[in-house]
């Protein structure tokens, strides 16, 4: 046997060093402008910026912590300083269809100067009309067409009274009209009376009602006649005098504003409201309220009415002081924060609304702009993002109430013209949100056009590690702190190393390391420090480490009092050191665990315990099924496999997924087949594939981490360590105090790529190779293992005979 290679300590972590750094403190360099190591999604981002067609929203896909929001704030801003500002946006009352309040645009401004206009112009309704009804020249000229039509008036009653009179009738007029009584012997009979009276007297009476009727009736025509003449001319001269009142006020606004042919003609439509109901505008003062109404005012008269109020102006959206295209970020996109709100009053238990109770949402404070919002956020609050694909898709906000929307409409509602939208989306959020929205929603890429990548790791390189830098200092600047001396901008970029876990890369979670560097700040505090030093960032991360570290610590204390059996030193036959990675979320650490294997006769192959009893993950179950696959492909060519076989992660309860112990478990079968001891002061990781290949798995530091200080609290022997694949060399980024034990040769990490480098390494023979006939060397770990299968399949066929 070769002796075999294992990993010098300079390649288990890759570090920073000050010397290479060109600064002693980040008081000597610029604060980060931008993005780093995201080159893929700024270029995406920009150019979906930069296009202004339909559908070209912009999804921003990636891990939280990557800087997507901060990014695409900043990035929007500098944009939107160049573009236009939009237009103001305003309802008020539809004349036509009052259920339907209309939307008026304007220029930027303008908006809140035409609301002020027309405020002011109601006022001078109320002092010019008022003026002009009380002037002495309309009552003069409303007197004398009264008096003409009264003198009319008089003549036709007095014609009629001579008719009556020719037929013994008389004339009597009332409140509810025109009426003849008969006259007999010179005395009017009323009702009562007329009982009274003979056949032959009513008989006459009834002839010459008929004739009375008849020649009456077309003065009564021409009365009707007279009186609709009357009141259409006295309504003339009403509209005369008001038009002489406020039409050159009317003709002064409109002239402001003849650019928008919309406004014209509502205001035309405002000043024909006015001039049609006038006499709300000239009330005599109202009598006072009587006892009764004053001591019970629910039964007295309702308040007043604005009269006035048709003619205001809900101005929803304001652009006066904007500066450059809108931008609005949302982290509460409910329906009625995004399209608005129709708000209600309760009156005597009734709900009522009106249109200066319309509301605007967000979607009309970003019309023109953009509108940031997170996909979590929209996909979590109901109906959001049936409104927000409804705007992009319609590309105008409909008010409608979510009532509506549920079918649950209980109070008079408003229907508020739409508005036309023009607004780029920026949806932020993990891929997974993506991927859902894709798959449920046919139209989503119809709307989102642009997906804008962000990286969780980017390359270690001289230029991004002098970004991290500019990052630190930008958030020197931001926070107003310390500066950090160059030995904590290298623990810095260990840490982002180690974070990303890859010797060649730097993880772009900034959110991350933002906590160490305050929590560092924090540390230097209390200690009086004028700089942050590498020493305050390596106790923030232990102290960081030690806040969350109460499971692990429950563990390793049942792996000193053996509770958990696992050994470190000796050897043992079908029996393994494996090694797994718990995630609590922001903590992940290294546990040892003890995996066994059982073999004797038997068709049923390998027993995946774990699955059995149903504490195993689909991932788990293919690498059982791989192992199977390379026993076959290894020994059972010339003969069947009649092999029976158990594996098991001793003492887990919790269940198990993943690859990474299909070559553990493969050892440990192959040590009960060839009975043949492995040692236990080695800790195993690695996938295998059927050929026999060791694959790359993940978090292999944290593995070898969890097996080290499983060792070191026992007590260093010189032959311990672990074995990893060769492909996963490159991840290593571990804690000094396992480099230094490399270094004194207290520990060893040995790199395999195949599973014959294993065996030897495990069980101190040669793993063996076939000669031309196919058979292994007796002596070898496979030839053992070949001459036991033989044997198995003897008794099986024995035992079939």
């Amino acid at each position: 046997m070769e002796k075999p290679f294992e990993l010098a300590y300079t390649e288990l972590k890759k570090g920073c060093f000050p010397e290479e750094l060109s600064f002693r403190t980040t008081a000597e360099i610029e604060p980060l402008e931008g993005v780093i190591g995201q080159e893929r999604a700024v270029k995406a981002f920009d150019f979906g910026l930069a296009v202004k067609m339909k559908g070209y929203n912009i999804y921003m896909a990636g891990p939280s912590g990557t800087g997507k929001t901060t990014y695409a704030r900043n990035s929007t801003e500098k944009l939107a300083q160049t573009e236009p500002v939009p237009y103001d946006w305003c309802y008020v009352y539809n004349f036509q269809n009052p259920r339907s309040p209309l939307a008026l645009c304007f220029e930027p401004g303008q908006g809140k100067q035409f609301k002020e206009d027309m405020a002011e112009l109601v006022q001078l309704f109320k002092t010019e009309l008022q003026k002009a009804f009380r002037a002495e020249d309309y009552e003069t000229q409303k007197n004398t067409l009264e008096h003409s039509f009264d003198e009319k008036r008089d003549a036709l009653m007095a014609e009629m009274s001579a008719v009556a009179e020719q037929y013994s009738f008389q004339v009597k007029t009332t409140n509810a009209g025109v009426f003849f009584m008969p006259v007999v012997e010179g005395k009017a009979v009323g009702e009562d009376e007329y009982d009274d009276l003979s056949e032959d007297v009513k008989n006459k009476i009834e002839k010459n009602s008929q004739m009375v009727q008849e020649k009456a009736g077309s003065i009564m025509r021409e009365l009707r006649d007279m009186d609709k003449e009357s009141k259409r001319q006295t309504n003339q001269l009403d509209y005369k005098t008001g038009m002489f009142a406020i039409g050159h006020h009317v003709n002064a606004v409109q002239e402001k504003y003849r650019e928008y042919e919309r406004v014209i003609s509502y205001i035309n439509a405002v000043q024909e409201d006015v001039l049609e109901n006038i006499s709300q505008f000239v009330e005599e003062e109202e009598d006072g309220e009587d006892s009764l109404a004053s001591l019970l005012p629910m039964l007295g008269k309702k308040p007043a009415e604005d009269v006035t109020l048709k003619y205001k102006v809900n101005l929803i959206v304001d652009h006066s002081d904007s500066k450059g295209a809108p931008i609005v970020v949302t982290f509460n996109p409910t329906y009625n924060n995004l399209v608005g709100e129709v708000e209600y009053d309760s009156e005597f238990g009734n709900l009522t609304t009106d249109f200066m109770k319309i509301k605007g949402g967000l979607f009309h404070k970003a019309n023109g702009g953009y509108l940031l919002v997170q996909a979590q956020d929209i996909l979590s609050t109901p109906q959001a993002w049936e409104a927000l694909r409804r705007v992009i898709k319609t590309r105008e906000i409909n008010m409608d109430s979510i009532r509506e929307q549920l079918g649950a409409v209980v109070a008079p509602t408003l229907k508020p013209e739409p508005i036309p939208a023009n607004i780029k989306v920026i949806m932020i959020g993990s891929s997974y949100y993506y991927e859902l929205l894709n798959e449920y929603d046919e139209e989503f890429d119809k709307f989102f056009k642009i997906r804008a990548d962000f990286d969780y790791e980017m390359p270690r390189t001289d230029e991004n590690i002098r970004k991290i830098a500019q990052f630190i200092k930008r958030f020197v600047d931001r926070e107003g702190c310390m500066e950090f001396d160059v030995s904590a901008v290298c623990a810095i970029v260990e840490y982002s190393s180690r974070t990303a876990e890859r010797q060649d890369k730097l993880s772009t979670r900034f959110n991350h390391l933002a906590e160490i560097l305050c929590e560092a700040v924090t540390w230097a505090k209390l200690e009086g420090a004028e700089l942050v030093t590498a020493a305050h960032i390596q106790k923030t991360i232990y102290e960081k480490e030690q806040r969350m570290k109460l499971y692990e610590e429950k563990l390793d204390e049942m792996l000193e009092e053996n509770v958990i059996m696992i050994d470190t030193e000796g050897a043992e036959i079908g029996q393994i050191n494996g090694l797994a990675v718990l995630d609590m979320g922001n903590y992940a650490f290294g546990n040892p665990s003890r995996i066994t294997a059982t073999t004797y006769v038997g068709k049923s192959g390998i027993v995946n315990i774990e699955k059995e009893a149903r504490l195993s993950g689909q991932t788990h179950d293919k690498g059982v099924q791989i192992i199977t696959g390379f026993l076959g492909q290894t020994y059972a060519q010339n003969f069947p496999l009649s092999l029976s076989c158990r594996v098991c992660f001793e003492q887990n309860y919790n269940g198990i997924d993943g690859d990474s112990a299909s070559s553990t478990e493969l050892y440990c079968i192959l040590s009960s087949l060839a009975e043949l001891p492995i040692r236990q002061d080695l800790a195993v990781t690695g996938s295998v594939n059927q050929k026999g290949e060791i694959q790359a798995i993940g978090g292999v530091t944290h593995k070898i981490e969890g097996f080290f200080d499983l060792c070191r609290k026992r007590g260093l022997t010189g032959t311990q360590g672990v074995m990893i694949p060769v492909s996963n060399v490159k991840d290593l980024v571990l804690k000094d105090e396992v480099v230094q034990a490399v270094k004194a040769g207290l520990f060893h990490i040995y790199p395999i790529s195949k599973i014959d480098e294993g065996i030897e390494l495990l069980m101190g023979l040669s793993a063996g190779k076939k000669n031309k006939a196919g058979i292994f060397p007796a002596n070898s770990v496979h030839g053992r293992v070949m001459k036991k299968l033989k044997a198995f399949d003897k008794r099986a066929q024995g035992e079939e005979e």
